[in-house]
């Protein structure tokens, strides 16, 4: 038997409405009410009281943190990432909770290749890994898979939410019409103009939010529309969400922390899908976030190795990496910097907002839930360094940014598998 206190820290846990200073009792992997229930199930085992306790105080105790939108590459793209690594990643930023995308190798379009990576994750990750199974089969947009690239045929896509209806699960979509961005690799704005790359237009991004939530209405059920980047998309979503219509969003700190105007030295690290946008954009997804227009917040965690990076600006792959540093970006640019929120309502956006999207028993401290807990320390100052990271990946472009606020602990299960 094992048991865990945490003392004297803050607890967050927004699930139970909870924000004080208090302790936190763990048995066997579960939260328990008291100190007293400790003792009791030691004595009823016949066992000895050795307890771990852990000093809190200063720290915030929340709930395991969730991000729902994570590229684990396996099965398939083992060089970029594996789900051990990533795993590790995952626990290093204070995740206990990662949703993984399908585009893998062979996609995740089928029972057999989601079993595989249930069962891989089982055994190898640190943290919960739960797989999403594409709309449609390989990822091609075409023809429904048996349980990503967006949808581009909007019949498919309407059978595959009423589909989602019937099971009960939300639709996560990346929105992104490819006829409008055709070969688009950054905005389209000033510096798409003035570097002479080919732009990525806003509204390419916001013809697909519209279409999801004429469906999401027609439907009667929910899509959630992953990596909102243009202002176009907040605004839909606000007006949408006022109607009562089951649409929502999220947001990716390099999207709130960078403009396009990064891209101006052709550093393919500032290359990701939706591109980065301008200071206008920007604006407007903070202020998403403050009126809670958006209410997830998420890495898109896109590991890619050196040699893929390497190249010139329109040949490299989309994508960073974002599992070790996506806390410490939001709690410095949402809370201390712009104090758009407090720091309980951003553990609220990754604790309980994304456990009720996708249904499932995770982002709570309450009593008999599983004991998945991150201590936060709000103020501590660090400097990312990717060559430490946990990631199998470099490609981050905030290599040297100084940040205030840092995951200090993360515990699974009961058992701590990541300590700073």
């Amino acid at each position: 038997m094992s048991a865990i206190i945490i003392r004297g820290g803050r607890l967050i846990d927004p699930a139970n409405k909870r924000d004080e200073i208090a302790d936190l009792y763990i048995v066997d992997g579960k939260i328990v009410g008291s100190k007293s229930e400790i003792r009791e199930e030691f004595t009823r085992r016949g066992g000895k009281s050795e307890i771990e306790e852990i000093d809190a105080r200063g720290l915030i105790v929340a709930p395991g943190l969730i991000d729902i939108h994570v590229h684990l590459r396996e099965p398939g793209f083992g060089h970029k990432e594996t789900i051990e690594s990533g795993g590790r990643a995952a626990a290093a930023g204070g995740f206990t909770t990662i949703v993984c995308m399908p585009n893998t190798s062979p996609t995740a379009d089928n029972p057999s290749t989601i079993a595989w990576i249930k069962d891989r994750a089982m055994a190898i990750a640190r943290v919960n890994v739960l797989p999403t199974g594409a709309i449609s089969r390989n990822l091609a947009g075409e023809e429904l898979a048996p349980i990503g690239h967006c949808i581009q045929n909007h019949e498919v896509m309407r059978r595959a939410v009423e589909y989602a209806r019937m099971v009960g699960v939300p639709v996560l979509d990346h929105c992104q019409d490819y006829n409008l961005v055709g070969n688009g690799v950054v905005h389209e704005g000033y510096w798409s103009t003035l570097l002479g790359l080919p732009g990525w237009p806003a509204a390419g991004e916001e013809a697909i939010v519209m279409r999801n939530i004429l469906l999401a209405e027609l439907c009667d059920h929910q899509i959630h529309c992953q990596h909102v980047s243009a202002a176009g998309s907040v605004r839909l979503i606000r007006e949408a969400r006022k109607r009562g219509i089951k649409i929502s969003g999220e947001v990716c700190p390099h999207h709130i922390a960078l403009t396009d105007e990064a891209i101006q030295n052709f550093d393919t690290n500032c290359k990701m899908n939706p591109p980065l946008r301008s200071q206008a954009d920007v604006d407007a997804l903070m202020e998403g976030i403050s009126d809670g227009t958006l209410s997830i917040l998420c890495s898109d965690h896109a590991p890619h190795a050196n040699f893929e990076k390497e190249v010139e600006f329109d040949a490299a792959p989309f994508g960073i990496v974002g599992l070790e540093t996506e806390l410490g970006l939001f709690i410095d640019l949402l809370v201390h910097k712009h104090h758009q929120i407090d720091i309980a309502r951003l553990i609220a956006m990754y604790t309980i907002a994304p456990a009720r999207l996708l249904k499932i028993d995770a982002g709570t401290l309450s009593i008999g839930a599983r004991a998945d807990v991150t201590l936060i320390d709000p103020e501590l100052e660090w400097t990312v360094r990717i060559d430490q990271f946990e990631s199998a990946s470099r490609n981050s472009p905030f290599n040297g940014w100084k940040l205030k606020g840092r995951a200090v602990r993360t515990i699974a299960g009961g058992k701590t598998v990541w300590k700073l």
